[in-house]
């Protein structure tokens, strides 16, 4: 019902399970979450796979000495109950050892970007 919980519970479950790599279906908002996300340094690549209706999104999972980057996820906003911050609500995630990640007027930004730009939106997901 979520695509966006499908794909973070996806990510998380390859991470633990030790995989290299992550298949999820295409969406433009998907792969500007996993450009952020590779930005952050919790994804290592992306790539795009298939043609017309069959497309996918190849994400690489990073490791640090064998360890998954990715932690733990948890979505704040769902389909059934939007949650939006305003500038003065992002706070750091983890006391700065995390990542919210928002939906905003500029992009799909992180909670130090949204607050460099000023701006406040829809919070996604937390990622650690």
């Amino acid at each position: 019902m979520d695509p966006i919980s499908d794909m973070l519970i996806n990510i998380k479950n390859a991470s633990t399970a030790g995989k290299p790599a992550a298949l999820v279906p295409y969406s433009k908002l998907k792969l500007s979450i996993a450009n952020l996300l590779v930005k952050e340094g919790y994804l290592s690549s992306i790539s795009k796979k298939g043609k017309k209706a069959k497309k996918f999104i190849e994400l690489e999972i990073a490791y640090v000495d064998k360890k998954p980057k990715i932690k733990g996820v948890s979505r704040v906003s769902k389909p059934s109950r939007r949650i939006y911050f305003g500038v003065g609500d992002v706070k750091p995630v983890k006391n700065g050892f995390g990542l919210l990640v928002l939906s905003t007027p500029k992009g799909i930004l992180g909670g130090k970007d949204a607050r460099k730009e000023h701006v406040g939106g829809e919070a996604l997901f937390k990622i650690w």
